[in-house]
């Protein structure tokens, strides 16, 4: 007879194991890449071993074999199908959409004409312009959706050859913090936000005053720190420059309309893929004026975020007990800190969870997880997307997981700083 999963505490401990594991994997994605350097004859294992977006899926393989092992595979699968798919499928589908050529070449002559009229070099206010403007529009489009902009808009400005890897690690670190407070001026498009807002009646004026006004300044003050600090090293986009047709206006006008019913629908996985739907069949109509789409890429990070949604569902036995033991202060820097080891969005839908939680504790819990949010891979759902498409500018193609936590710990104490004493 198949034991109840939801009675068994060896299936928790075993959950928590796979969760330190896999952890522990991320942290270790990088010397996979340079042991496949070295033993070219396994290099494919090592390869795919070594890729960030793929640890919290395989591992979450490891946890639904081992259930079935020990509970039944029925129990197994009942586990599996219990859980909500939403926000990976989500991710994937504006991530695809968001970073299609009609989207990002309206918002690159946007903010190309906002840094030739800036008083500064031009590629100093691109950057600038890619590390405070585009994660604060995280807030109308999503951060998922800001985060491939902003990447795809750099990557060719600080995330190359030539750039000092600290300086890197910096710029990525200020990104993935502005993107996870960058967030927070809406009641929709910052998931840690999303969890709570419907439980505590959070709306988009509620947050615009009470996080928004904080969070746009710890943003400006970050990416205006490291584009200093950059200043020297950037020069002219090493992107080769090609004859283009200009893009018709309706063709990006429809992509935007896409990317605007996808984020309405949000929490509709049936009608956003639905519209996904129509926009591979659209730009296979309009090829000529496409570029292709990071699928792949996008594909990667869904089956991400699914593994932390696998893994994280057993996480709650441990999680909770701290969340709601703790006062206000200490829930600031304890959810900054879990949410380093767990997505963001994950630690505030637990609070959610919490009976007569006090509107102080709600607002440190939540400053806290969006403040963490670029300490690790995990520790916010657009960070991945960051990652897959920004690691090729990095030493062996790939991400350090302590470099990111070394560069993103002032702009986090930056943001901590603003939610704290404002």
């Amino acid at each position: 007879m198949e034991a109840p999963l939801h009675h068994s505490s060896l299936m928790q401990i075993v959950g928590a194991c796979l969760f330190g594991l896999a952890l522990l994997h991320t942290f270790c994605a990088k010397q996979f890449e340079r042991l496949a350097q070295r033993h070219p004859r396994h290099a494919g294992l090592l390869h795919l071993l070594g890729e960030v977006e793929v640890v919290f899926g395989f591992w979450a393989f490891v946890l639904i074999a081992t259930m079935a092992l020990l509970c039944g595979g029925t129990q197994a699968i009942a586990y599996a199908e219990s859980l909500q798919y939403t926000e990976p499928l989500f991710v994937f589908v504006v991530m695809v959409v968001a970073a299609s050529k009609p989207v990002l070449s309206i918002v690159q002559r946007l903010l190309g004409a906002l840094a030739h009229i800036a008083p500064l070099p031009t590629p100093l206010a691109q950057a600038w312009l890619g590390l405070a403007v585009v994660p604060l529009m995280g807030s109308l489009i999503t951060e998922p959706a800001a985060m491939t902009l902003a990447a795809l808009m750099l990557s060719t400005q600080i995330f190359r050859q030539g750039i000092p890897e600290r300086l890197k690690y910096g710029a990525l670190g200020v990104l993935f913090v502005n993107i996870s407070i960058g967030g927070t001026l809406t009641s929709y498009a910052a998931p840690p936000v999303l969890m709570v807002a419907g439980a505590w009646q959070w709306d988009t004026a509620f947050m615009a005053a009470t996080f928004g006004w904080k969070a746009a300044l710890a943003v400006l003050v970050n990416a205006s720190g490291i584009a200093f600090l950059l200043r020297r090293h950037l020069g002219a986009s090493t992107a080769p420059k090609q004859a283009e047709e200009p893009m018709p206006l309706m063709v990006s006008l429809i992509h935007l309309l896409v990317l605007g019913g996808v984020v309405a629908l949000a929490h509709h996985p049936v009608l956003f893929l639905g519209l996904f739907l129509f926009f591979l069949g659209y730009t296979q109509a309009y090829e000529r004026h496409q570029s292709p789409l990071i699928l792949k890429e996008g594909l990667l990070v869904g089956f991400f975020l699914a593994g932390l949604v696998v893994l994280g569902g057993l996480q709650q036995w441990w999680l909770q007990p701290i969340v709601s033991s703790l006062s206000p202060i200490a829930l600031f820097f304890g959810a900054v800190g879990l949410t380093a080891l767990t997505d963001n969005a994950a630690l505030t839908y637990l609070g959610s969870l919490i009976e007569g939680i006090s509107s102080a504790s709600q607002y440190m819990l939540v400053a806290g997880a969006v403040t963490g949010g670029g300490l690790t891979v995990i520790a916010n759902a657009p960070n991945p997307a960051g990652v897959a498409l920004l690691k090729a500018g990095f030493e062996d193609g790939s991400i350090g997981a302590l470099e990111l936590l070394l560069g993103a710990l002032l702009p986090t104490c930056v943001a901590a700083l603003f939610f704290l004493l404002l």
